[in-house]
């Protein structure tokens, strides 16, 4: 019986932990795997890691803690993919943001989601290693720190893959609009 009082009280730091940074987790997970229910899987699969090993969180920012574990799980689920040889590729389509009512005008609507989809496109096209730095700073706000906790790397990498991926962005989206495409 001690051991079931143990079982739910670990379960509860684990909820304390995690769920504050469960929209955080899915985020990051969504553009690193490129797939709503691929992300929905990593991140219920990471929560169930987190859980069995609450015990080794030492304090500090859970915040770090979790998405280091969301992060880990993508990429063992990448690894996974490769050893088995299985492709899953995302299927090609709109995820249904792009509609949102941001402005009566019809036309700046069709002109925003066709920004937003292009810009999507190009980030997905990002390698993993600059993808999720953008991720997690741009969309998840993440300071260099965290995100050198996340990744387990030290503050300059973080610095310097930003820098890449920003440039890698900025070089593709004016190619994208050299093409005929306009932001």
């Amino acid at each position: 019986m001690a051991k079931r009082a143990g079982a739910a009280l670990d379960l509860g730091l684990v909820r304390d932990l995690t769920l504050p940074h469960l929209d955080a987790a899915y985020n990051l997970a969504r553009w690193l795997m490129e797939s709503d229910q691929d992300a929905a899987d990593v991140v219920h699969t990471a929560f169930l890691r987190a859980a069995r090993y609450v015990h080794t969180y030492a304090g500090g920012n859970a915040r770090a803690w979790w998405l280091s574990i969301v992060r880990n799980c993508c990429l063992a689920t990448f690894s996974a993919r490769r050893r088995h040889e299985v492709s899953l590729d995302a299927l090609d389509g709109e995820d249904g943001r792009a509609g949102e009512d941001l402005t009566h005008d019809l036309e700046s609507q069709l002109h925003l989601s066709q920004c937003a989809a292009l810009v999507m496109k190009e980030l997905q096209n990002l390698p993993l290693e600059f993808r999720e730095v953008l991720v997690l700073r741009e969309l998840e706000d993440c300071s260099y720190r965290e995100i050198a906790d996340i990744l387990s790397v030290p503050i300059g990498t973080v610095m310097s893959r930003l820098a890449r991926a920003r440039g890698l962005m900025k070089k593709a989206l004016a190619a994208t609009t050299e093409h005929g495409h306009e932001l």
